[in-house]
Formats: structure tokens, sequence, C-alpha cells
């Protein structure tokens, strides 16, 4: 990047910048859902439309809450969280959640789904 340390102030170009467009947008949920066959998981849609999804051995978990997920330490919603995915450990090896934002491209959430399942292996 071109600095001019003689002029007072921040000086570059736009080229210099390297100027990038990004996923934005929440996007189609179904990318994300349309990866748990009916045989492999339980399927949820609650009263206030949130989807919920469970391996049947119940190690998986994955929450879409368009609106925002309900709870939270003083039990109201958790505004910005619409994607919760944990996954339960073992006796020897802790497991793992995440969440993402409610604006969160739901193509990005699918390749993270998309990764996990990949690491699923049938006992």
């Amino acid at each position: 990047m071109a600095l001019d340390a003689a002029q007072p102030g921040f000086a570059t170009t736009v080229a210099a910048l390297r100027l990038r467009s990004w996923k934005l947008g929440a996007g189609q949920a179904m990318e994300v859902i349309d990866q748990f066959s009916e045989a492999d998981f339980t399927h949820i849609v609650d009263d206030r439309a949130d989807v919920h999804v469970s391996s049947r051995d119940g190690r998986f978990y994955l929450g879409y809450f368009p609106n925002g997920r309900p709870g939270g330490d003083d039990e109201d919603w958790v505004t910005g969280e619409g994607w919760v995915i944990a996954v339960t450990g073992t006796a020897n090896v802790p497991g793992y959640r995440m969440a993402f934002g409610t604006d969160t491209p739901a193509e990005i959430v699918a390749d993270v789904v998309a990764r996990i399942l990949s690491t699923s292996r049938p006992l």
C-alpha cells in the first residue's frame, strides 16, 4: 500500500484497499436443513416456527431460530442468535457448541454443517 508520510492524515488508493464484495443476508435456511435425512435425524418445527434437528442418538443438535433464540440468563430472547449447533462429547473428550447470528448467510452455516456431518461415523 502506498503511503505518503509527508502528508498529515491517512492517504491510500482504492486499488490498494483491494475492496471486495462479501456474502451478506440470511439466505435460505433450507440449504442447511435439507442436509439432514429423516432416516438419521429427527426434525421438529415448534409453535414459534423454530426448527430443531437432532441425531437419532441425541449427540448432535441444530436449532434454527429465524427471530432469535428464546432463553438466556434472564429467560428473555437471545436477540440475534439464529443458529445453534451442538455436539455432545464423550467421557474422555468434551463436546462443543457454536452459534451464528440471524443474519449469518445460510450458505456459511450449511458449509459448517456439511463439514461436521462429514466427520460423523456410525459406531
